[in-house]
């Protein structure tokens, strides 16, 4: 009996395991998952500085008492990377640049637009109060704080503030690999004349295309893999010792010539469920088996190109993001339905590709294609994620509103 697609996916996920880790240097780690919490060992900034151009002053020598402008004579300079070598004296400025060290004494830096410049002084109308235009130490982080948590995904921002701090390598979780196995003896590779009923292989590259979107290493990827029992088996079981996730598409349904289920009991893989209430998608398969000390998932999926780009986004992209370390590899937002009608059965749910933009209403979900059958490969263009329509539903109509799924 087919289980829902929230099952399968709670199935799924409760045969995860988070990969170990690995030490990476900085500037090799974007695009991973940090494993363990990165802590500050320095304040940032680590000294007070200048947020401007100017002068430090003494703020209480800006005081005006009654009088319609203050002098201050300028002696010394802090430059970026050039600290003063004296203190700032009372009744005097110093030159300061931007992020250079505050002069002991200092409390205040006024910018040079505001003031007027004569016989080496600065010439002051307006009172400055305590801190204006200064960087305290610590103002970003403090010593001790953590600056990127255990999970983070590390982008632009975070390698700033490894780098920032001090951080010259950053413990990541290890990339799952994947083994990508595409079936039939009808497909070529692209690129080869096409024989009577042929037709070029796509699975292997797009599901490989989204391994590594999702944050995986494809270590294997072999297009059509004959239909024959023990060339399946071998296949499969060159899979299982190549990579952490093995992916098959095609040779899972019930026909004579679909050798996936038993290759997967020959070579001891303990099935967890094959069929799923999804439309496209129904006949996908998931289970594990134990290799080299490691448990080792094994997704089967359809062999329709878009049955497979479907149940590898909502099914296997999350098991990878999870095997890194990430909470969840999509964001899930209400949108309008925008496109024809499409009718289902109940009790199954609906996947649909579709386009993201916003209206009147917020945000719309607009179909790639009217039509969405599962070899409808158009359909996959310009996609941005999928609407989901739940199993309570017989139908959406435009304007309804839906749950889209997009990758993180």
């Amino acid at each position: 009996m087919a289980i829902s697609l929230n099952d399968a996916l709670a199935a799924v996920l409760a045969a995860v395991h988070v990969m170990d880790a690995e030490v990476l240097a900085t500037e090799d780690a974007a695009g991973r998952i940090v494993a363990r919490d990165v802590v500050s060992a320095i304040d940032l900034p680590p000294f007070a500085n200048s947020a401007m151009d100017g002068f430090a002053v003494r703020a209480a020598d800006t005081a005006m008492s009654g009088r319609g402008s203050v002098s201050l004579p300028i002696h010394g300079e802090s430059r970026a990377g050039q600290p003063s070598d004296e203190p700032l004296h009372p009744g005097s400025a110093a030159r300061i640049s931007t992020g250079a060290t505050l002069p002991e004494g200092a409390d205040a830096v006024v910018r040079i637009e505001d003031v007027a410049l004569a016989d080496g002084a600065i010439q002051l109308t307006e009172t400055v109060q305590r801190g204006t235009h200064i960087r305290r130490a610590g103002d970003d982080i403090v010593r001790g704080a953590v600056v990127v948590p255990a999970g983070t995904l590390v982008r632009a921002g975070e390698l700033a503030m490894l780098a920032a701090t001090g951080h010259t390598q950053v413990t990541v979780h290890r990339r799952p690999t994947v083994a990508v196995l595409t079936t039939g003896d009808e497909v070529v590779p692209a690129g080869t004349p096409l024989g009577p009923g042929q037709i070029h292989e796509s699975n292997s590259v797009m599901l490989a295309a989204q391994a590594r979107e999702a944050g995986a290493t494809p270590t294997m990827v072999v297009g059509g893999v004959g239909d024959d029992l023990a060339v399946t088996i071998d296949a499969i079981d060159r899979a299982l010792d190549a990579a952490d996730v093995v992916v098959i598409s095609g040779g899972v349904s019930k026909g004579d010539h679909d050798h996936v289920k038993p290759a997967l009991e020959a070579l001891g893989v303990q099935r967890i469920f094959w069929q799923i209430a999804l439309r496209p998608g129904h006949p996908t398969l998931f289970g594990t088996v134990e290799r080299a000390g490691r448990t080792k998932l094994v997704f089967g999926l359809p062999g329709n190109p878009v049955s497979a780009y479907v149940t590898f986004q909502l099914l296997v992209a999350e098991a990878i993001a999870r095997m890194c370390g990430v909470g969840r590899s999509f964001l899930e937002l209400p949108a309008v339905y925008s496109g024809p009608t499409q009718h289902k059965p109940i009790g199954m749910s609906l996947a649909l590709r579709c386009r993201i933009d916003t209206g009147p209403f917020g945000v719309l979900a607009m179909l790639t294609s009217a039509s969405q059958r599962s070899h409808i490969i158009g359909s996959l263009v310009a996609a941005d994620g999928i609407a989901i329509v739940a199993p309570a539903r017989d139908r959406v109509e435009d304007g309804d509103h839906v749950m889209v799924r997009l990758p993180t």
